[in-house]
C-alpha cells in the first residue's frame, strides 16, 4: 500500500494546570515507532512540520512576514550561538572529523541554555524549562561523538513544536519560523559543520539526501511550488543556484552540497539527482514529506533518542490512543 502524504494539523495548546516534566527516551523497537505514529503526539508533530511547510509555500525567504518578539528573540539567540564560533576557533588536529573545540562551544551552550530560554518564556511558563531545555540542548549535535544528523534537526523541530504547544509560537508566526528562525538555524549548523568538521550522524553516504539535513528540502520544495520558471531540473543550472540560493532554501542546500562534495553530482548525490527528474515541486514536496516520515521519524536508530514528556506525550497503552 502506498503511504499517504502526511497532513497538516493545528497544534493543540496546553492550559493550566501545567505538568511539565523532564523528558525521556521511550522508543526501542518498530512496535514503539508504530505506537508513536498512531498516537496523537505522532500525528500532531508531523502535522506541525506540514503546517510549517505550507506556511512558506510559494514564498521567497525575503518576503515580508509577521515577526513577533518571540521570533526575534529566538533569531538573536541563534545569532549569539553563531558568534561563539568566532570566539572558539578550531584546534589544529590531524583527524578529518570531529574538532574537539566543538566541545568547548557545546559546553558554553550547556552553561547558558536556561538563561537563553528565559528570553522568550513568559513568567507563568518558566517551569517548562525542565522539559524544553533537553530538546534545545540536543538540537545542535552530540558533544561526545562530535556529530550531527537528522535526529538533532528533528529535536530542533520538536523544540519549536513545544513552544507552539505552549502558545508561545502561534500559527501567524509559522512563515517567520521557517523564513527567519529555521534559516538562521541552518546558517548556524552549516558553520558548525564546516568549522568543527562535525561527523554526519548515521549518514547513508550517497544513498541519503544530504549528510546532515532533511527539513530544508521539505520547506525549500514548498517555497518553489508554482514557480513560473524554476523546475526541479533547475538545480543543475549553476547560474540559477548562484542567483537564487539566498531566496530559496532548496537551492541553497544544493549549492552547499556542490561546494563541499567533489565529482559529478549524479555520483555523490544520486537521490537528489533522481528527484530533479520529477515534473513539478508539488510532487517533490509531497514526496519529501513521505520520505521524512519513513526515513527519519520511522527509523529506530534515529528515534530511539527522541524525547517524550508532558508536551510530547508517550502513550503507553494502545487502547488509550
Amino acid at each position: 500500500m502506498l503511504a499517504p502524504v502526511p497532513q497538516r494539523r493545528s497544534v493543540p495548546v496546553v492550559s493550566p494546570p501545567y505538568e511539565f516534566q523532564p523528558p525521556s527516551k521511550k522508543i526501542q523497537s518498530p512496535d514503539d515507532i508504530r505506537r508513536f505514529h498512531d498516537s496523537e503526539s505522532g500525528k500532531n508533530f508531523i502535522g506541525f512540520v506540514v503546517a510549517l511547510s505550507e506556511a512558506i509555500r510559494s514564498r521567497k525567504l525575503s518576503d515580508p512576514c509577521h515577526v513577533s518578539d518571540t521570533v526575534s528573540s529566538i533569531v538573536s539567540t541563534l545569532e549569539t550561538l553563531i558568534q561563539w564560533i568566532e570566539e572558539i576557533p578550531p584546534l589544529q588536529q590531524a583527524a578529518r572529523y570531529g574538532n574537539v573545540s566543538y566541545r568547548t562551544w557545546h559546553g558554553r551552550l550547556e552553561e547558558t541554555c536556561e538563561s537563553m530560554m528565559l528570553r522568550f518564556l513568559p513568567e507563568e511558563l518558566t517551569t517548562a524549562m525542565v522539559e524544553i531545555v533537553p530538546y534545545f540542548m540536543d538540537s545542535f549535535g552530540n558533544s561526545s561523538r562530535i556529530d550531527y544528523g537528522t535526529g538533532h534537526e528533528t529535536n530542533f523541530a520538536a523544540w519549536l513544536y513545544c513552544l507552539a504547544r505552549m502558545g508561545i509560537l502561534k500559527e501567524e508566526d509559522y512563515q517567520a519560523v521557517v523564513a527567519r528562525v529555521f534559516v538562521k538555524y541552518l546558517e548556524l549548523m552549516r558553520k558548525l559543520q564546516l568549522v568543527y568538521c562535525l561527523e554526519p550522524a548515521g549518514s547513508h553516504g550517497v544513498w541519503g539526501l544530504d549528510d546532515y539535513h532533511f527539513l530544508p528540502f521539505i520547506f525549500g520544495s514548498s517555497q518553489l511550488i508554482d514557480h513560473k520558471y524554476m523546475k526541479p531540473k533547475s538545480i543543475h543550472n549553476d547560474d540559477i543556484l548562484e542567483n537564487f540560493s539566498r531566496e530559496f532554501m532548496y537551492l541553497s542546500c544544493i549549492a552547499f552540497i556542490k561546494k563541499v562534495k567533489k565529482g559529478p553530482f549524479s555520483e555523490h548525490s544520486p537521490m537528489l539527482d533522481d528527484i530533479s527528474g520529477v515534473p513539478n515541486w508539488n510532487k517533490v514536496n509531497s514526496g519529501m514529506l513521505k520520505m521524512y516520515k519513513a526515513e527519519v521519524l520511522e527509523k529506530v536508530p534515529i528515534m530511539q533518542h527522541f524525547l517524550f514528556g508532558w508536551l510530547i506525550k508517550w502513550y503507553r497503552i494502545p487502547s488509550l490512543l
